[in-house]
């Protein structure tokens, strides 16, 4: 068992590596393209101009077909552009390319589902008041939506650390890398365990971490 831990610390570092950079990339981008979204679906900002529900539609498929493609297939389908981005298409740095790409359209979706469910009476109060669109979205609708974000990025969190479980199939590292090659190609039933319950204590830390940060964005409001 002490073996199997001396084991672990390299591959803990590199799946940490991998969610904290894609979660990272997909907030910038997912938050954003579903910030888009919103706006293109709402006639307070898009108004009924056809160039806008052209744009939503064409948005939605584009999103739909990204979410719509198996993981293990999306990181083979993406090593080009991993070798074009990072200049390889091997280790942790590669395989945060395609689990940015399966988190943006996913967490666009969250972004966009959070706005939706504000009440309109929110931003009918703003309008009246002469607020601009910008100061609408980012001094309003955000922070209203705050506690619904908090859980989504908690959820995306979660499923990157399944999807990051694959990333030893472009040699990504990571914890089921050490599960796979380590554990169950050598039989060593100690590595698996102990990539397992490594895995498990990080889903139950980052989910209690969300739940307890937009509990107190909820009790401070």
């Amino acid at each position: 068992m002490s073996d199997a831990l001396r084991l672990l610390g390299r591959p803990l570092a590199e799946s940490l590596l991998m969610i904290v950079a894609s979660t990272l990339i997909a907030t910038l981008v997912g938050g954003a393209l579903g910030v888009l979204l919103f706006a293109l679906s709402n006639d307070r900002f898009a108004g009924k101009h056809r160039a806008a529900l052209i744009a939503k539609r064409l948005a939605d498929r584009a999103i739909n077909m990204l979410r719509s493609f198996p993981y293990i297939i999306l990181m083979v389908l993406v090593l080009p552009l991993s070798r074009f981005i990072v200049g390889t298409s091997l280790g942790t740095a590669a395989a945060i390319v395609p689990l940015s790409i399966a988190a943006i359209p996913f967490l666009a979706r969250i972004v966009e589902s959070a706005l939706s469910e504000i009440d309109s009476g929110l931003i009918d109060a703003a309008v009246s008041c002469a607020a601009s669109k910008t100061r609408i979205i980012f001094a309003i609708l955000i922070p209203e939506a705050l506690p619904a974000l908090v859980s989504g990025l908690t959820l995306t969190m979660i499923s990157l650390l399944g999807y990051s479980a694959m990333a030893g199939v472009i040699g990504g590292g990571g914890l089921g890398d050490l599960a796979i090659r380590y554990g169950y190609q050598r039989f060593r039933g100690d590595v698996m365990a102990v990539a397992v319950i490594t895995i498990i204590v990080l889903v139950e830390l980052i989910q209690f971490a969300g739940s307890h940060i937009a509990r107190r964005i909820r009790a401070s409001r």
